[in-house]
C-alpha cells in the first residue's frame, strides 16, 4: 500500500518506545556506564521525572495506568545528541528514541531513518543489559508517537473557522447564538488497531509554543499496543503497521487545503 506523502509536513517530534518489565537491578549507577556507550554521539545529559506506565487493554476500560512498586524510584533519563535533534530516554521499564526538530531548517528524515536509529540505539540499550547481566528486557508494548504543530494564521486565523483544517469539525456563527468564538481547543478520542493489536490516540489542542511563544494547533498521534508475539520481526511489523495507520488517520483528519499547503506528493 503506498502511503500519503507530503514534502513539507507540519511534524516536529517523532518518538519510538519500547516498554518492558521492569529492570529492578537497574540502579543510577548503571545509567552512568550505559551513558558511555552512548556519549560521543550524545554528549548531553539531563534527569526528568520517570513516566508512568499506562498499557492498552481490551477488557473494561481503553487503558489502565499507574502500577505501584516497592522499588525506589529511579529518574527518567536523557541522552541528548549536541544538535539537540535526537534524544535517548531510558528507565526501568522503558527505552525511547525521539527525533525533535530542533531548528526552522531541521528536516523531518523519514520514518525509515527514525526506525532505523531506534534499532540501532536499542540494540546497544540490550546489549549493556546483556553485559551488566540485568536482563532479559521482555517487552510489554510498543509505542509510536508522531507531534505536529500547526501555527495559527497559516491555515485557520481563528477557531471559528476550524474546519478549514479539520473538516470533520465545526463551530455554527449563528447571528443570535449566546456562545462567541472558543478560546481554545481540547479534543481527544481513540481507534481500535486491527486485530486489537493496540489503540491508536489522537489529540489536538490549541496552545503556545515554548521556543518562540507562537500560537499553534498541535496534532499529536500515538499508537500503543503489542504484536502477538514479541519477537523483533513482530516488533517492527508492529511499528510499521503503527506508522500506517497514523500517517492515514493524519491524512484523513486534515483538508485538502492543508494537503496542498504541506505539498501532498501522493
Amino acid at each position: 500500500m503506498k502511503l500519503p506523502e507530503f514534502e513539507n509536513p507540519p511534524v516536529i517530534e517523532v518518538v519510538c518506545g519500547l516498554m518492558f518489565d521492569p529492570l529492578a537491578g537497574l540502579l543510577a549507577p548503571h545509567l552512568g556506564l550505559l551513558w558511555q556507550r552512548f556519549r560521543d554521539e550524545y554528549p548531553k545529559c539531563q534527569e526528568v521525572p520517570p513516566l508512568a506506565p499506562v498499557v492498552e487493554l481490551f477488557e473494561g476500560e481503553p487503558s489502565i495506568g499507574l502500577e505501584l512498586s516497592e522499588t525506589p524510584p529511579l529518574p527518567r533519563i536523557w541522552f541528548t545528541r549536541a544538535d539537540d535533534i535526537g534524544i535517548i530516554q531510558v528507565q526501568r521499564d522503558r527505552f525511547l528514541h525521539n527525533w525533535k526538530k530542533a531548528k526552522p531548517g531541521d528536516a523531518y528524515p523519514r520514518y525509515g531513518i527514525v526506525l532505523s536509529l531506534f534499532k540501532d540505539k536499542l540494540a546497544i540499550f540490550e546489549q549493556f543489559i546483556s553485559d551488566e547481566g540485568l536482563g532479559p528486557v521482555r517487552p510489554r508494548q510498543y509505542e509510536l508517537t508522531y507531534v505536529n504543530h500547526i501555527p495559527k494564521g497559516e491555515l485557520v486565523s481563528s477557531l471559528l473557522n476550524i474546519s478549514v483544517l479539520f473538516p470533520d469539525f465545526s463551530w455554527r456563527a449563528d447571528a443570535g447564538r449566546f456562545l462567541a468564538c472558543p478560546d481554545g481547543l481540547n479534543w481527544r478520542t481513540s481507534f481500535v488497531l486491527p486485530e486489537h493489536r493496540g489503540r491508536l490516540h489522537v489529540a489536538i489542542r490549541s496552545g503556545v509554543r515554548r521556543d518562540d511563544h507562537e500560537t499553534i494547533i498541535l496534532l499529536e498521534l500515538t499508537a500503543r499496543g503489542m504484536a502477538g508475539v514479541p519477537d523483533r520481526e513482530q516488533m517492527w511489523a508492529w511499528f510499521n503497521m503503527a506508522h500506517e495507520w497514523i500517517v492515514c488517520a493524519f491524512t484523513d483528519l486534515t483538508s485538502p487545503r492543508a494537503h496542498s499547503a504541506w505539498r501532498r506528493t501522493q
